[in-house]
């Protein structure tokens, strides 16, 4: 499904060029769980943002299902981003003062999505995620781990092929942190693509193989499979 070779991100910060990505190179399989980790300014979040486009890399090849990203125009990585991607930030990115269903509706809105369908897909996402009782809540109300399975359902609501979660755990307790974790974890034994970002070993080992960045490269790139963590240690 993804597939990087040698990419590269350069920043210019006052004129002075920042190596944010030095050559990395790996991919994933559809179907597979996938953490990213790494100490902060490792590159983790900067290569999340290209492989959910959204950003560019400065060098290297990405291709997604086989199409180079090169090969692609803005509008068309949009429509792929909006089709095929969901997306589960660690601030949620929800509107306080819109309902549940209106927020998980949202990107519905940017599709080919006829309105009459738009509802069922909304109740069922919400639905997935345990929340239908909030379904007409102002996700202002929510508490943090609400908001997250808001979030997730959102990321859903498209029945995307992969679903990119960045630091979905990090404005969470414990116990709400593994609510979310376990939902993920649902999704990939249902077949879908997961790539999560974050700096928690004990999150991390939720998925099936672990990719360390470190400067900006590829330190370690397991499969984890045979030591999955029992959940009741992030009780």
């Amino acid at each position: 499904m993804i597939e990087i070779h040698s990419l590269k991100k350069e920043y210019l910060e006052e004129e002075t060029p920042t190596q944010a990505l030095r050559g990395v190179t790996f991919s994933i399989e559809r179907g597979e769980f996938v953490s990213i980790m790494g100490p902060s300014g490792s590159g983790k979040s900067t290569l999340l943002h290209i492989l959910s486009f959204l950003d560019r890399p400065t060098g290297g090849s990405y291709k997604f299902e086989g199409r180079s990203i090169d090969e692609m125009t803005d509008q068309e990585l949009a429509h792929v981003r909006n089709k095929n991607m969901g997306f589960v930030f660690q601030s949620f990115n929800l509107l306080s003062r819109l309902s549940v269903h209106d927020n998980v509706e949202i990107p519905l809105l940017y599709s080919d999505t006829p309105p009459n369908k738009r509802r069922a897909l909304v109740e069922e996402a919400v639905r997935s995620v345990g929340l239908e009782e909030k379904l007409h809540t102002e996700a202002g109300r929510l508490s943090g781990g609400q908001k997250q399975r808001v979030a997730i359902a959102r990321a859903l609501v498209t029945d995307p092929d992969v679903v990119f979660a960045d630091e979905p755990t990090g404005n969470l307790d414990s116990q709400s942190g593994l609510q979310i974790m376990e939902i993920l974890e649902s999704l990939h034994e249902k077949g879908r693509t997961v790539v999560l970002v974050t700096h928690e070993t004990q999150t991390a080992e939720f998925a099936d193989r672990i990719i360390r960045m470190k400067d900006g490269m590829v330190e370690s790139d397991k499969l984890i499979t045979a030591n999955r963590i029992h959940r009741s240690t992030l009780k």
